[in-house]
């Protein structure tokens, strides 16, 4: 889905429009991929447009410029107002929401301290990343022939633009053999994730999921699905898990802000399970889809409305947005 080119973008404490929101070539970000973000979502729920877990999003990407001793220029609460006011800007019900911390124009080396920090909010309409189909029928992906970074080489904690030149090599080598998606292993052959989204499977009623320790992304997603899973009595197991357990598996399915919950069907052309979204995805995806729509009570308070007028408490939370914090 392409841009449409209008609308209004937050730039270091101003929106301006669309079209104006330009940074010079000479920007250190350009060069040497020195930038941070994040993505999020909102939802257009039954009881008005709501973010998803916005201050999960919101640490995350102050923990990661951090790690890349990137101060930003605002404060955790400037940010989360700065969100909530560009997606009131653009009159959004629901959207994509993309904070970025970078390092902008000065001078050019290796060396990015001499840099201001800049900080900018994107907005727009994105639906389901891998296709609306996708989350009922699944995904066809191929393990991936890229590893995911070794320890002490690229800090896989951090949400780094620079960490995406390794997720792009997958999904353009995944898409030009043919396939949706592929899966990465660590650099110790175990899995890992996909090119953007965590990964979970299901083998014997038990759903298993990568530690943070095989190269994964602390995803958002992927800590609520963990959470639902609980709720909803399944064991959970946090392992270090080898590569052909995907050819076992009962069900695998990959989480993330734009994939959402999205079922796989094959990998390396072998069918998972009955190569159909299995019962325990469609369970997780349920309450997940329920919980984010409206449709039942934000038992976790992971929802917060945007617009005045609209519930500033998730409807049987019991908490406040600012509690939430």
């Amino acid at each position: 889905m392409s841009f449409p080119g209008t609308g209004r973008i937050w730039m270091n404490g101003e929106l301006v429009d669309w079209p104006d929101a330009k940074i010079h070539i000479a920007s250190h970000v350009v060069h040497y991929g020195s930038g941070v973000f994040e993505g999020a979502r909102c939802y257009e729920t039954q009881h008005g447009s709501a973010c998803f877990r916005l201050d999960a999003h919101l640490r995350r990407l102050i923990d990661s410029a951090r790690i890349y001793r990137m101060e930003p220029g605002f404060s955790y609460a400037q940010l989360h107002d700065a969100v909530l006011e560009t997606i009131r800007a653009n009159e959004f019900k629901a959207c994509y929401v993309r904070p970025l911390v970078y390092r902008g124009y000065h001078t050019l080396g290796v060396n990015p301290f001499p840099c201001p920090v800049d900080t900018a909010i994107l907005v727009w309409e994105w639906g389901a990343y891998l296709g609306q189909d996708a989350l009922t029928n699944g995904v066809d992906v191929r393990v991936s022939s890229w590893s995911r970074a070794a320890p002490n080489t690229f800090p896989t904690l951090a949400k780094s633009s620079a960490n995406y030149a390794n997720s792009q090599l997958i999904k353009m080598e995944a898409m030009s053999d043919g396939y949706s998606e592929g899966i990465a292993l660590d650099v110790f052959g175990y899995l890992s994730e996909g090119s953007g989204q965590n990964l979970f499977l299901v083998r014997d009623n038990t759903l298993y999921t990568s530690p943070l320790s095989a190269a994964v992304l602390p995803g958002i997603t992927r800590n609520s699905v963990m959470t639902l899973a609980r709720d909803l009595g399944f064991q959970l197991r946090e392992e270090m898990l080898p590569r052909e357990l995907l050819y076992i598996a009962d069900e695998a399915f990959f989480v993330g802000t734009a994939a959402e919950i999205t079922p796989i069907r094959s990998v390396d052309k072998i069918t998972i399970g009955q190569g159909r979204r299995g019962p325990m995805t469609e369970a997780i995806q349920q309450a997940f889809f329920d919980i984010v729509t409206g449709k039942v009570a934000d038992r976790h308070g992971w929802l917060e409305y945007v617009y005045p007028g609209e519930p500033r408490v998730a409807v049987g939370a019991g908490k406040t947005a600012a509690a939430q914090k």
